[in-house]
């Protein structure tokens, strides 16, 4: 239970909605013997979004056990209206776990916050679509 002043500070903040905003996990390219991915974040709206963090981690369970990845943090800065901006680069074995991506950024002087999350097995070739703005294939959340 949040104390009365916690629960007070937090009604008061603005609900600030994120919208036109999506992360894409995205197929570069691929040989016989590998695939190679990165995750993007994708501004679908008219206007610059500024000072963009974003954090990441994994988490699930494989082979019976518990995992964790490390946890992230990436400073993005400003990414242009109708653009994108890399995340990182990700490796397939995580393809297996929740993979969970906590965006905050800008709007004249507003903040915004998200959480982007892939479940596990969502990142699979019948999920794939062509990605806007990068016109490359890859499953997006948004």
């Amino acid at each position: 239970m949040l104390s009365p002043t916690i629960y007070s500070m937090k009604k008061d903040l603005p609900e600030n909605i994120v919208e036109n905003i999506s992360v894409a996990i995205v197929l570069e390219s691929a040989t016989p013997e590998a695939k190679n991915w990165n995750v993007y974040l994708i501004n679908l709206k008219e206007e610059t979004i500024e000072t963009v963090l974003v954090s990441s981690k994994g988490y699930g369970q494989k082979e019976g056990k518990s995992v964790k990845t490390s946890i992230l943090r990436h400073s993005i800065g400003d990414v242009s209206a109708k653009s994108f901006a890399l995340i990182e680069i990700i490796d397939e074995q995580v393809f297996g776990l929740t993979n969970e991506y906590w965006l905050s950024y800008y709007i004249n002087g507003q903040i915004y916050d998200k959480k982007f999350i892939f479940l596990p097995e969502s990142i699979v070739d019948s999920n794939m679509i062509r990605i806007p703005i990068l016109n490359k294939p890859g499953i997006m959340i948004g």
